[in-house]
């Protein structure tokens, strides 16, 4: 009688209804997907947007289907497409406010491509592309992947992969040039050889740094920080880190630049793994978090994302990786509301500032939805 006693009461400790669910089994993770896109639902910024906002919210749709398999998330996908008929934003006639913004929601719609073929689903993003005012991009950078007449980093993630799902479709060697013409130029001139990390754009560009630490007056400014450290934007890196696993995701291997686009991300995966806080949160400064010192969703789940693509994918050690995405899931989880609200989400800007519990928008739930989908196919438990 005692025997069976003690293996009753294991049977009902270990029993997967009663035991606590874990944050990082499948079905657990599911939930969470299901409840935060319900509530984005329910709660949209606008009635109407076709732009990077709701592009970026739906990328982590898009996400949570091919992860989940669950037709809901392409339904819904495929219902915004057909409202935007298929198509992009209009380019503005100056050019100032585009940028290469205006091909995020092309991602899904290429997504959708590759589910159900129908080329009416990639006319629109085509036919943008063949806009007589960014003919021939690789000549003409300001009229397509600029904004403002800057380079910025955000458009790593919003038109480079476009560009790689468009080939993978199409097959035409023109948009891996594009793609490699934006993504490298970028690169150049917005990357910190040394901190292995992106600046937002050139005017957060660092300028006498060792000076401005002496004096006891600096209070600091875009490139220094009154702790006289560097301003390096958080969701400015996660805009980086995300937008090459996409496109990873479908670059052919044997392409010329796949090796230099997995280094990449390898090199910046580590230096993130060094910036990476106790609780588990990237601050919205990675290399002063007393600049901002506030947990922030948006660059921490998009880093989630990165990283996870990493392991899921054998560019990154698991041993040493996973501990870090555990850490930062478990952080982002814990602000997800009961109603499903992705708290602590920076604010639309431009580089790190102060942030309240309450702020979120469409595409912190985006950046959510991208991390849940690669730990949905982790499906890594409490061990």
């Amino acid at each position: 009688m005692k025997k069976y006693t003690i293996l009753l009461f294991l049977a009902v400790v270990l029993s997967p209804s009663l035991k606590a669910q874990s944050i990082y089994n499948q079905s657990s993770i599911k939930e969470l997907m299901d409840r935060t896109n319900e509530y984005q639902l329910k709660n949209p910024w606008k009635a109407f947007d076709d732009n990077w906002i709701r592009g970026t919210y739906y990328t982590g749709v898009m996400a949570s289907y091919l992860a989940t398999g669950d037709d809901t998330y392409l339904a819904q996908s495929n219902q915004l497409c057909e409202d935007l008929n298929w198509t992009l934003p209009t380019l503005p006639p100056d050019h100032e406010a585009s940028g290469v913004n205006l091909l995020t929601i092309g991602q899904t719609m290429l997504q959708s491509y590759m589910v159900e073929p129908e080329k009416s689903k990639i006319r629109g993003i085509v036919q943008h592309l063949e806009n007589p005012g960014i003919k021939n991009p690789v000549a003409n950078p300001d009229e397509w992947y600029f904004e403002g007449g800057r380079r910025y980093v955000d458009g790593l993630f919003t038109g480079p992969p476009a560009l790689a799902m468009l080939y993978s479709v199409t097959g035409d060697e023109k948009y891996l040039q594009w793609m490699e013409s934006c993504f490298w130029d970028v690169y150049g001139k917005l990357y910190d050889t040394d901190e292995h990390l992106f600046y937002r754009d050139k005017r957060f560009f660092p300028e006498n740094i060792d000076a401005r630490k002496n004096d006891p007056k600096w209070k600091g400014n875009e490139q220094v920080t009154a702790n006289g450290k560097k301003v390096i934007w958080s969701r400015g890196n996660g805009w980086a880190i995300a937008g090459i696993a996409r496109i990873l995701e479908y670059l052919p291997m044997e392409h010329a630049s796949y090796n230099r686009y997995e280094l990449l991300l390898k090199d910046m995966a580590y230096a993130l793994k060094d910036k990476q806080t106790q609780e588990g949160f990237w601050y919205p400064n990675l290399a002063d978090p007393e600049y901002a010192p506030f947990k922030e969703t948006s660059g921490t789940s998009f880093f989630i994302y990165g990283l996870a693509y990493g392991i899921n994918n054998g560019i990154l050690d698991k041993d040493e990786f996973v501990p870090v995405v555990k850490k930062a899931w478990k952080s982002v989880t814990d602000e997800v509301s009961k109603e499903g609200k992705v708290q602590w989400g920076q604010l639309v800007g431009d580089r790190p500032v102060n942030l309240s519990k309450d702020d979120s928008h469409e595409y912190v739930t985006g950046t959510f939805l991208l991390a849940a989908s690669e730990m949905y196919k982790m499906n890594l438990n409490d061990n």
